[in-house]
């Protein structure tokens, strides 16, 4: 991870922020699954339209869930993971965090 000084404060901060995997409940119920860097925004702009033909129709869309990963490859790979869950198990996730 690359690191490097803050002008501001003299304090080191990273230059890589995290990946986070997210699930999204739909107005009509349904959950989408998804991969971002930016959280707050990559919701936002499914709530604008943007950002995906399955949840474009299904707006409002309500974060219910997320994980912080390392890596876009260890998110990409959790949401594969995630994706491939029933329903039920999906839920289960949620009800833990």
């Amino acid at each position: 991870m690359k690191r490097r000084d803050n002008e501001v404060t003299g304090q080191q901060i990273s230059s890589s922020m995290p990946y986070y995997v997210y699930i999204l409940q739909a107005a009509d119920n349904m959950l989408y699954t998804g991969t971002t860097k930016n959280i707050e925004e990559r919701v936002a702009r499914h709530n604008r339209g943007g950002g995906g033909r399955f949840t474009k129709g299904r707006r409002p869309l309500k974060l219910i869930y997320y994980e912080e990963l390392n890596s876009l490859k260890s998110a990409m790979a959790r949401e594969i993971q995630i994706k491939r869950l029933p329903r039920l198990k999906k839920l289960e996730l949620i009800k833990k965090q």
